[in-house]
């Protein structure tokens, strides 16, 4: 079992902006009320078809391990994206991030054994490659990912966490679980181990829905309803982004708050 820390740097990618050929996107990072350093990261990038690939990763293991193992796997994952082809087949985007989430692991790990004040560090992610057919997520740790579409709004990924599994097995409700003490102990994290298993999940992407991918300092604080509600009101991309910052931040925010909005629309989003 694996302690996430709650402590946390600040991220450069904070409020980028993509635009692709059919799809708007945000990206946002707020280290919270409570926390002195910002240990989450992420960005929204593209390939050399403009494919998009968002990612979220909530580092652990202290401000000298958590933001280096997340930073560590933004920039790999960033730099192997803007380098890969067009994704053509759902069987090609899961094995993309099967691939590179397995390479990355290996970096942190080797790194932390190798610095003596990075040990132990780690990092949650949560990846989607965005194409305009479908879209293949991966994830690891509690990081999440959902869908809102005409079926209405869902979490597509399964926490790895002591608490989920708790609720899985039947032995606490979700209401206990959400103020269990041990809430913050995963089952599964990125780079704490020589090899790591993920989930990988690949849905129908379609003109009006919304992907959307967070750091649990959001999904604690602002629940289901209220996500949805955000993305569904007039504004644009940007407006609905910071309004769940703010949001989390108003119900206490005592965690780093990041969060990433996948929109396939043909209307373009002015930016700032």
């Amino acid at each position: 079992m694996i302690l996430k820390p709650r402590v946390a740097s600040y991220v450069r990618r904070n409020g980028r902006k993509r635009r692709g050929e059919r799809m708007n996107a945000v990206f946002k990072t707020d280290k919270g009320k409570v926390r002195l350093h910002n240990e989450d990261n992420g960005g929204i990038f593209t390939n050399k078809e403009g494919q998009f690939l968002a990612v979220v990763a909530d580092g652990m293991g202290g401000h000298r391990g958590g933001d280096v193992a997340s930073e560590m796997t933004i920039h790999f994952l960033e730099n192997e994206w803007a380098n890969t082809d067009k994704i053509e087949t759902a069987e090609d985007a899961e094995d993309w991030l099967r691939s590179k989430i397995v390479q990355v692991n290996q970096l942190i790990f080797e790194h932390s054994k190798q610095n003596s004040e990075c040990e132990g560090m780690g990092t949650t992610v949560v990846a989607a490659i965005c194409t305009n057919l479908f879209a293949t997520l991966a994830n690891i740790g509690d990081s999440r990912g959902y869908i809102l579409n005409e079926a209405g709004f869902q979490q597509l990924t399964e926490d790895h966490s002591l608490v989920n599994e708790l609720v899985r097995t039947g032995q606490i409700s979700r209401e206990d679980a959400e103020h269990h003490p041990r809430k913050n102990v995963l089952l599964r994290a990125l780079g704490t181990e020589e090899t790591v298993a993920m989930d990988t999940k690949t849905i129908i992407f379609e003109e009006g829905d919304f992907l959307f991918l967070c750091s649990d300092g959001l999904s604690n604080k602002v629940n289901e309803e209220e996500i949805k509600g955000n993305l569904t009101q007039s504004g644009s991309l940007d407006e609905k982004a910071s309004n769940l910052v703010t949001l989390a931040n108003q119900n206490g925010g005592e965690d780093n708050i990041t969060l990433a909005i996948v929109e396939y629309s043909d209307v373009v989003v002015e930016g700032r």
